[in-house]
């Protein structure tokens, strides 16, 4: 019986084009979890290749490494400007509001109740 050779996931490696990167930001970004912002931005950062987002940004490349890595706090500063050496903004889109369950009001619901005893 024959090994199953694997190797390791590396999301930077699916990142070519400037849509790809922006569908995956977003759909990140959607999420809304800070550690997996992060992590995707580094993703994106090392498959457009960090010393060229580092210089884009004025950011040291071992800073950058340790900022968007999963375990990385990145300053919101520092987040703006990866987003836009990326060529990229951010922008904000109201959430949809889900449609609100009737509630009654306690006078309506004594006075229903009242109502019924009479």
């Amino acid at each position: 019986m024959s090994r199953t050779k694997t190797r390791p996931y590396d999301t930077a490696n699916y990142l070519k084009t400037i849509e790809d990167i922006a569908g995956y930001l977003e759909a990140v970004l959607e999420d809304g979890d800070p550690e997996l912002i992060a992590a995707a931005l580094g993703d994106i950062a090392r498959a457009k290749g960090m010393t060229q987002l580092a210089r884009a940004t004025g950011l040291g490349r071992e800073s950058l490494y340790k900022a968007l890595s999963t375990n990385g706090n990145p300053e919101f500063a520092t987040v703006l400007k990866v987003v836009r050496a990326l060529g990229m903004r951010l922008t904000a889109t109201p959430i949809p509001e889900r449609p609100r369950k009737r509630r009654r009001l306690k006078a309506a619901k004594v006075a229903a109740a009242a109502s019924v005893r009479e």
